[in-house]
């Protein structure tokens, strides 16, 4: 019986391991993209960096779950995956519009325009999942 449960655990590890290094990606592109530096605010205790890029990481989340309940293999999982960053990566751009200097406005400790930068990439990470049917 034990044996029987355990018979999904190659299958487990090799999705989380894809859903890590796919996260990893995620968090390297993403703070290389934006001009903040999110980890080193974090450290230095700026709540708004921390609150904008935990949104945004599960903005990215969302949809790469959905990625590894509906691919085929871990190949097509890759693949929405790196479309679920695009898709973060190009929100960070669209929220920047309306709110000028939103970085800036991050790094000094501003909370307004991490919130809404958090919570616009994970209403698009829950779009992004949800369109994810193929």
């Amino acid at each position: 019986m034990i044996l029987q449960s355990l018979a999904g655990l190659p299958a487990f590890l090799a999705y989380f391991c894809t859903a890590l290094v796919a996260v990893t990606l995620y968090l390297f592109v993403y703070t290389r993209v934006t001009p903040h530096n999110e980890f080193q605010l974090i450290r230095d205790n700026v709540p708004g960096a921390a609150i904008s890029l935990g949104l945004s990481l599960l903005g990215f989340a969302l949809p790469v779950v959905s990625a590894m309940t509906h691919a085929a293999n871990i190949l097509d999982c890759l693949i929405w995956s790196v479309i679920a960053l695009i898709v973060q990566i190009a929100v960070y751009f669209i929220v920047r519009i309306p709110v000028p200097n939103l970085s800036g406005r991050i790094a000094a400790g501003e909370l307004a325009p991490a919130i809404w930068l958090g919570l616009s990439s994970l209403a698009a990470g829950a779009l992004n999942a949800a369109s994810m049917i193929y």
